[in-house]
């Protein structure tokens, strides 16, 4: 008990020494900013020594504290006056805070003044990413508002703000006709730190028919020929389109074979299968390469001689370079194409592959040793050298045959510490928009208590009511100055969090990504401020139609948020629905981290029993 009693004491006069942080805050959060700082340092302690010795004698090990930090260890002190001296009452040198149910509501009130007013019978709330298509089809809004949708996403980093207004003004005309309300949630881009552009490849066209386990061709490759001077698309599939000379295309009739020899030498043939007006159809039964002014033969009907013409132009490869494990790729300063490496004959390496990136300014940041990821983690290295004009990659994660890397692709920095701002040039001439049309804004790659400074100043210079704010975790930097950043954020009437999934993962590692955000989940239930939960949720089914067994478990744990949010795809309506049903059901087993003890339906029954 003793042990107790210091530690109560002790989380008490750490709050006080930080009364000017609680001096700070609105109004609204008073009292949750100071569980947030009894929830830190009672954290700060390894606790599960003390845990195992109260679990022991039956009493709460301190496991469900989040919400009610005092009022828990105030219990477990109580019981165990109780347990040593009946008689006795315990003083306090400070008056107990609140009861356990005051942390729950405040939390409600709060989920409430940011998301709006639960849907009846589910308590956690929907978020759906608005497609662009969404600024010409009410339809969609409608129907997503009618199937449980809480708050409508609009990402600022797509479309425009007439697109923007035609998505609310879609969502205002469907509250009226259903009756029910929605937020208007806006996404602030945020710095995109992305790869460069990429030189296209070769204008090669590999054609090849399809075949078998054992190499058999089952269907060969099709061919649509058009005239060079009026060509017209293929009519169905095809895997290929040339453009050929109009008065050869005209000779062309059924069964002819057009002989070549292609890019490797090899000579070929393919059958014409079909002739309409605008083209004809051939068939290719082998491998060919196709270059531009490939030359195509056929013989005369009279078999006296034949007739030519040219392949016309050929659609450039893709633009990627193919990184393997080991290499070396340089990201460079400048806003030159990136390019690939370059061989010598014995297949070394000669120069190796090169790359921009948007954001050229962070290499004045990065250090040697700190680790980089492109493509959502896919492509990983280290830092070798940094140069005025350059940094040196030495490629440590890649698949077995090389990756493909491509441009607009994502970097992540986990280890570095970026000087940038999380606001970006084009986030502030959003504000002006997000202010007098969204209930929300949300800050991307929100990083240090001065970035939500930042927004806030921003904020406070524009005219009208001020957004609520949500805070997006997506960076290491930012997981690890959450704290700070709630008690800044809580300097206004409404905030909240996303646990942004997809950067976060990479930023942390995939292996750590499940601890990360149930710390997330405790800090936020701390602070009394809700949590979307983000990134990939149903995505499969969102795309495809068809969710994953992985996918459903994932939207079941979401349920221990505020509010689970949903990104676009074809099937989202479908995704709403299940997610809703999903939702309701969860909410009889689990608040929180507490299990939610219902009667069980089993087949089995107790001797005796009915």
């Amino acid at each position: 008990m003793a042990e107790l009693t210091a530690l109560r004491a002790e989380l008490a006069d750490e709050a006080e020494h930080c009364q000017s942080l609680l001096d700070a805050v609105h109004p609204n959060y008073t009292q949750s900013a100071r569980n947030l700082l009894h929830y830190l340092a009672l954290r700060r302690r390894d606790l599960r020594p003390l845990q195992q010795r109260l679990a022991a004698l039956g009493l709460s090990s301190l496991g469900r504290a989040e919400s009610h930090v005092l009022a828990t260890l105030d219990a477990v002190l109580d019981t165990l006056t109780q347990l040593t001296k009946p008689a006795a009452k315990r003083t306090r040198e400070d008056p107990p805070q609140w009861d356990f149910t005051e942390g729950a509501n405040l939390l409600a009130r709060h989920t409430e003044c940011l998301l709006g007013p639960p849907t009846p019978g589910r308590e956690v709330r929907i978020m759906v990413t608005m497609p662009s298509a969404a600024a010409t089809d009410y339809t969609l809004i409608h129907t997503l508002l009618k199937q449980g949708m809480d708050c409508m996403r609009i990402n600022c980093a797509h479309d425009d703000e007439d697109a923007w207004r035609r998505m609310i003004e879609h969502l205002r005309r469907a509250e009226q006709a259903l009756g029910r309300s929605c937020r208007v949630v806006m996404d602030l881009g945020g710095p995109k730190l992305r790869t460069g552009e990429i030189e296209t490849g070769p204008a090669v066209l590999h054609l090849r028919p399809r075949r078998d386990e054992f190499g058999r061709v089952v269907a060969p490759a099709r061919i649509w020929l058009t005239a060079d001077c009026n060509p017209h698309p293929s009519p169905s599939p095809a895997d290929a389109c040339l453009e050929v000379s109009s008065c050869w295309l005209a000779r062309l009739h059924t069964g002819q074979r057009i002989k070549f020899v292609d890019a490797r030498d090899s000579r070929l043939s393919m059958t014409i299968v079909d002739t309409t007006g605008p083209g004809c159809w051939a068939e290719l039964g082998k491998t060919a390469y196709l270059v531009p002014d490939t030359v195509l033969r056929c013989a005369k009907q009279d078999d006296k001689g034949s007739f030519e013409t040219r392949v016309g132009p050929v659609p450039p490869g893709a633009a990627e370079l193919v990184v393997r494990q080991g290499d070396l790729l340089i990201l460079g300063r400048d806003n030159l194409p990136g390019r690939a490496a370059t061989f010598d004959s014995a297949g070394r390496i000669l120069t190796p592959a090169i790359i921009g990136c948007t954001l050229p300014e962070v290499l004045d940041d990065v250090r040697p040793g700190e680790s980089i990821w492109f493509d959502d983690g896919r492509i990983g290295g280290v830092i070798e050298r940094v140069e005025d004009d350059q940094a040196d990659v030495r490629i440590t994660h890649a698949l077995p045959g090389g990756s493909k890397l491509r441009g607009d692709k994502g970097i992540n920095l986990p280890e570095s510490v970026l000087t940038l701002s999380a606001l970006s040039d084009k986030d502030i001439e959003d504000l002006s928009f997000i202010t007098r049309h969204a209930d929300v804004v949300e800050l991307s790659f929100a990083g240090s208590v001065e970035d939500v400074g930042r927004l806030l100043a921003h904020l406070g210079g524009q005219q009208g009511p001020q957004p609520a704010v949500v805070l997006k975790i997506e960076t290491r930097r930012g997981f690890e100055n959450l704290p700070g950043m709630l008690l800044a954020a809580m300097r206004t009437p409404c905030c909240g969090v996303m646990i942004a999934r997809g950067d976060l993962a990479v930023e942390c590692g995939f292996e750590r990504l499940a601890e990360v955000q149930e710390e997330i989940l405790w800090i936020c239930e701390a602070a009394h401020v809700p949590v979307i939960w983000a990134t990939q949720v149903l995505e499969t089914l969102a795309k495809k139609g068809m969710p994953s067994r992985a996918e459903i478990t994932d939207a079941a744990m979401g349920h221990r948020a505020e509010c689970v949010m949903l990104n676009k795809g074809p099937h989202i309506v479908t995704a709403v629905q299940l997610l809703d049903g999903i939702l309701r059901r969860m909410q009889a087993h689990q608040s929180k981290k507490r299990a939610m003890l219902r009667a069980l339906k089993l087949a089995f029954s107790l001797p005796g029993e009915p």
